[in-house]
């Protein structure tokens, strides 16, 4: 068992925040997103943010140690994109196991010199690996619902590559994150168990959905309770959400996953929902008290935080859970639907 595995039914383990929106407050221009090595790339670069692990690693190594000292145990690597498929639309797909591999490398540095200064608070990194920009269940065509624009195959060895990178750079966990097509996480659960074979590791992992509106259902049409199903014949650390809600608009589904999973359940849901510019301006109190109904329901083992969310929402979360125990891990649960 795996040092994780085993504080997460001592404790509630604290995921950080966000880094697109930490990434935002350096203003980078394109030229910083380039940096010398990339000054002639043939395409626009800005927004790429898996890129800065490469251009600007100093920025990132310092978002992660900003919110290990918030009261994260776990952070995760600046790899949302890293896959051939997303990587695509920056013609760098070429790059893809060397932003991952020091993705991580920058991550596990952090989290090895925070551990040294105290062994009694180990410092863990996740591999953070997003769905894609395409989807595998349905047509991106609305006069063709028959085509698809990735299959399953290409997903797999995609995700794949960017596993393996993430494992060889020294991540703790590989976090399978903001699902909205439950078929591009199994080409991505796939693509990791036959990976662990092939490289002789159980390194655990960790899925996260999105539930995308108030209907309570993925992009792709599933409950929560069909999430879990069509994952859980795959052994997980962890499963829940993120993204898309809030924290109070999230609890009646981390509530059906914590009544039917044998595994632990994460949360990291965004700052509030969305204002009319599109930005999150819940603050670090107001999420935090909202949380509070997760732990006094005893619903969640892994706290965080997604989209607008910054050390100071951490430090929030993570003062306020520590008054109090994880959810119980109880196996050979039966099914309840409600």
């Amino acid at each position: 068992m795996s040092k994780i595995e085993e504080l997460l039914s001592k404790k509630i383990l604290i995921l950080d925040g966000a880094m697109g929106t930490m990434l935002q407050e350096y203003k980078f221009s394109e030229e910083d997103f380039r940096g010398e090595r990339f000054a002639d790339w043939p395409v626009s670069l800005k927004g790429n943010n898996d890129l800065l692990s490469l251009t600007q690693p100093e920025a990132i190594a310092e978002i992660h140690r900003k919110y290990f000292k918030a009261g994260a145990d776990i952070v995760e690597t600046n790899t949302f994109s890293g896959t051939t498929i997303a990587m695509a639309d920056y013609k760098m797909e070429e790059l893809v196991h060397e932003l991952n591999y020091e993705s991580a490398r920058i991550a596990k540095k952090v989290a090895l010199e925070l551990t040294e200064e105290n062994p009694d608070k180990p410092k863990f990194v996740a591999g953070a690996m997003g769905p894609t920009n395409k989807t595998a269940s349905m047509s991106p065509d609305v006069n063709d619902p028959g085509f698809r624009a990735i299959s399953f195959v290409e997903l797999q060895k995609a995700y794949k590559q960017q596993a393996k990178a993430l494992i060889e750079g020294g991540v703790d966990v590989l976090l399978v994150e903001t699902v909205f097509d439950t078929l591009n996480a199994k080409a991505a659960l796939f693509a990791i168990d036959e990976l662990k074979e092939e490289l002789n590791t159980d390194i655990p992992v960790m899925v996260s959905g999105t539930i995308t509106d108030a209907s309570g259902r993925t992009l792709s049409g599933q409950t929560a309770e069909a999430f879990l199903i069509s994952i859980s014949h795959i052994p997980l650390l962890s499963i829940g959400f993120n993204c898309a809600l809030g924290a109070k608009q999230l609890t009646p589904h981390l509530e059906a996953l914590a009544r039917n999973t044998e595994f632990g359940v994460s949360a990291y849901p965004n700052a509030g929902l969305p204002n009319a510019f599109g930005e999150y301006d819940q603050d670090a109190g107001e999420m935090a008290s909202q949380i509070k109904e997760y732990l006094e329901k005893g619903l969640v083992n892994i706290l965080g935080g997604c989209c607008g969310t910054t050390p100071e929402h951490i430090k929030a979360i993570a003062e306020i859970a520590k008054d109090y125990k994880p959810r119980p891990i109880k196996k050979n649960l039966k099914f309840q639907s409600v």
